[in-house]
């Protein structure tokens, strides 16, 4: 079952995630409540500035995937919004509480290290240690004969790969050329690095020649006086 979300739709499929298990009291969310949660200024990479208007949009595209509903309730008036993306009874996308959690971050804040999950993923689930995240996210990459994570190649300079959800082709575009522009950046700088050093080699003959000659000028003044 392949998945493409657009950036927008992976923050509103995050956000019902989140929220599901963060504050079930709360949950289904209401427009209102669902802008504001996809636009909260922490746990979130990128922060965004979505009016309701795109929020709404977005939650009609979702539900004519099926991946969202609305449900109205008789004491209140306010439409709220309910996920059906995964773990649910209409879709065969089901996850333990610990993919879904890493799902969740993957969605919520983009690529991300093991580390870094098993720091974020307090509220959603439980890791004793990082090889229980390791586990999951090999878990997630061949699940059901699909892949819905993949490993980063390792940044310059980073101990750890980070691992990026596959659920929106245009992140994934995005990512390629990110870390394409990285790894040519990071050549260019060799380049120069090796320039540099060959400019410093030539420069460090340059003044032992030159110390040479001056030598051989001082010899030949001192000949004269």
């Amino acid at each position: 079952m392949k998945i493409s979300l657009s950036t927008t739709q992976c923050r509103v499929i995050g956000v019902m995630l989140e929220k599901e298990t963060t504050t079930p009291d709360q949950y289904p969310l209401s427009l209102n409540s669902l802008t504001n949660a996809c636009n909260q200024k922490s746990s979130r990479e990128p922060v965004m500035a979505l009016t309701e208007s795109e929020v709404q949009d977005t939650i009609d595209e979702l539900a004519k995937m099926n991946m969202m509903s609305e449900q109205r309730f008789s004491s209140s008036r306010v439409v709220k919004y309910q996920h059906r993306f995964c773990n649910t009874e209409f879709g065969d996308l089901q996850f333990t509480k610990q993919q879904r959690a890493i799902v969740c971050l993957l969605l919520l804040r983009g690529p991300q290290t093991p580390g870094e999950l098993r720091t974020r993923s307090n509220r959603l689930a439980e890791f004793s240690d990082v090889n229980e995240v390791d586990i999951a996210l090999t878990q997630l990459q061949s699940l059901n004969d699909e892949s819905f994570v993949v490993k980063l190649n390792r940044e310059a300079g980073k101990r750890d790969s980070r691992y990026a959800h596959l659920f929106s082709e245009q992140d994934i575009n995005e990512l390629n050329q990110s870390q394409s522009i990285s790894s040519s950046t990071s050549i260019a700088a060799q380049s120069n690095a090796v320039n540099n050093v060959e400019k410093i080699t030539e420069l460090e003959k340059q003044i032992v020649s030159l110390s040479a000659r001056v030598e051989e000028l001082e010899k030949v003044i001192q000949q004269f006086l």
